[in-house]
């Protein structure tokens, strides 16, 4: 069962809960601390991406488009639409042919609110590059062509390309095939459904791939865990917390959002995994969480922890700027 992890406080009273459950894994596959439920079986969302990309970087993808560790970035991403991730993808697109009317994606506005307003004012149309998810399947078509089959409905479970992915989505959570379930994801490709447990175990494996029994898998893991390491903007986005916990840290700790509140972090020194999930799957939580967790493994510095701590202080305002309450982990 789920339980409370923080506290939203109004006046000194609680006004907000938020519960959930979190697992920590090293390499061996062991718990080293949870809260709740270790085996909660969740969606795994867009914190699956490191892996969908496996076959895609294992067999030759990066030679074969000249494909940048910045490029793999975002193909790895959860970008905010940002001008320097919406040039990467449409370079992607250049380089296999393609473009933005072959993503399946769909339409999104970009998340990073600046960015949203630029393209406005400009009056430029929203299109498919400007959606999150835009990497993964430029990745995913790159693989269909690598693959010798249709681009076109590449993003349904039926495809060849899809079920490659399936396959190394298990292999890197070590889930049995016929334990994998999926559904459909916010972007239109399939999503997995599989303990937090694996998925912790999963980033344990890619924090520190020499140790994670990859075998011949070991080179592309380092090349992606690498990418996600030196480009965290590119990964994610200006002002949010993949980005800066992976740059306050200097590559130590990779963070990888997850829509709807799950959330993995790979802590690279340490050869650990971590993997969380919000009950409510409130967007608002992740950050504290994602703080408060670090802390209480006592994997920050003093240093690091006062710069978090800086940029996302553990408290509510109201709109004049004034603090009215506070944000309080509860375990």
């Amino acid at each position: 069962m789920s339980e409370i992890l923080l506290h939203y406080t109004r006046a000194g009273h609680v006004e907000n809960i938020h519960r959930g459950d979190f697992v920590v894994v090293d390499c061996d596959g062991k718990i080293i601390d949870s809260v709740g439920n270790a085996h909660l079986p969740m969606f795994w969302r867009s914190a699956a991406k490191p892996f969908q990309a496996l076959p895609f970087v294992k067999n030759g993808g990066l030679d074969k488009y000249s494909i940048s560790e910045e490029e793999l970035a975002i193909l790895v991403s959860s970008h905010s639409g940002e001008p320097n991730h919406v040039n990467l993808i449409n370079g992607l697109l250049k380089k296999l042919g393609l473009s933005e009317s072959d993503l399946e994606c769909g339409v999104m506005r970009p998340l990073n609110g600046k960015a949203f307003k630029a393209l406005i004012k400009s009056g430029e149309p929203i299109t498919q590059v400007h959606n999150q998810c835009s990497g993964k399947h430029s990745q995913i078509m790159a693989l269909s062509i690598m693959l010798g089959v249709q681009v076109k409905g590449y993003s349904q479970p039926e495809h060849e390309a899809e079920k490659l992915i399936f396959k190394h989505v298990a292999m890197a959570s070590k889930v049995p095939e016929d334990k994998l379930e999926i559904g459909i994801d916010g972007c239109g490709v399939p999503v997995f459904y599989l303990p937090i447990y694996n998925m912790s175990l999963a980033y344990a494996r890619l924090s520190t791939p020499s140790k994670g029994d990859w075998g011949e898998y070991e080179a592309a893991a380092t090349k992606i865990r690498d990418a996600m390491r030196h480009y965290p903007q590119v990964m994610s986005g200006t002002g949010r917390i993949d980005c800066d916990v992976s740059e306050i840290t200097n590559g130590r700790i990779v963070g990888k959002m997850g829509s709807d509140a799950v959330y993995c972090l790979a802590i690279t020194d340490e050869n650990l995994g971590i993997a969380f999930k919000i009950e409510d799957g409130s967007y608002a939580a992740v950050t504290p969480m994602v703080i408060a967790i670090l802390k209480h493994l006592n994997l920050l510095t003093k240093d690091e922890a006062a710069k978090l701590d800086e940029k996302f202080p553990p408290i509510l305002k109201n709109h004049r700027g004034d603090i009215i309450g506070t944000i309080e982990a509860m375990f």
